[in-house]
């Protein structure tokens, strides 16, 4: 069972997490995790994968189904899964879910392939399974702003290295001087988050998003 919410104090460094594929987590964490209320519970990690024109038709019961199966939580033993958890202290059953990102090939996301400011100037195979995509990161409630976004985004360059992607890229947000920007939009992460974990700058749609990447060297 998982244990009591409790607020941490500060910022909270990467080694006081652990961060595992999304399979290796229990239903129950990723509910934790994304709630019920607010962008992260009514979207469930789903609004990329849907195209605009199905968005409507699913219900916000059947994202969650949907997370529940791409994830294939539950299951350490799955081939596959859609994302990763974060877990503060590392000690089952003591450990504390506080974050998710998603990460996998970026064919799975439909809508991401013709999101028009992610392909504005670049000239690239949308269907190349080798290239992977970081499209959202979700925060507990009681836990942001304390540097988990940060240590998730570090974690995927590994984990789809090891997974045998050729890249991982990401599409944050550029907040501008005295425009708002709300927490529904920045799900993206932001450029300084992909900045920090490791990831370049390759293109610059619009002026408030930007493209990250990191390319992984072939064999040999």
């Amino acid at each position: 069972m998982t244990s009591q919410l409790a607020e941490p104090a500060g910022q909270i460094s990467p080694d006081q997490l652990t961060i595992v594929p999304a399979n290796e987590a229990s239903w129950a964490d990723l509910q934790a995790i994304f709630g019920r209320t607010g962008y992260p519970g009514r979207c469930y990690c789903q609004d990329y994968k849907i195209r605009d024109k199905d968005s409507r038709s699913v219900s916000e019961q059947r994202r969650r189904d949907r997370l529940r199966q791409q994830t294939g939580c539950g299951n350490p033993l799955a081939k596959a899964s859609t994302g990763l958890v974060a877990y503060l202290d590392d000690a089952p059953p003591d450990r504390i879910p506080v974050g998710w990102v998603a990460v996998e090939p970026r064919i799975a996301y439909q809508r991401l392939l013709w999101t028009r400011t992610v392909w504005a100037g670049r000239d690239e195979d949308k269907d190349d399974d080798g290239v992977w995509a970081v499209t959202c990161f979700v925060t507990r409630t009681g836990y942001r702003k304390r540097g988990i976004t940060y240590a998730l985004a570090a974690a995927t360059i590994g984990y789809a290295r090891d997974q045998g992607a050729a890249a991982v890229e990401g599409y944050p947000m550029i907040p501008q001087p005295g425009k708002e920007v709300t927490w529904g939009e920045l799900h993206v992460g932001s450029r300084q988050v992909f900045a920090a974990a490791g990831f370049t700058e390759v293109s610059r749609p619009s002026l408030r998003r930007a493209v990250m990447r990191v390319d992984f060297a072939g064999p040999g």
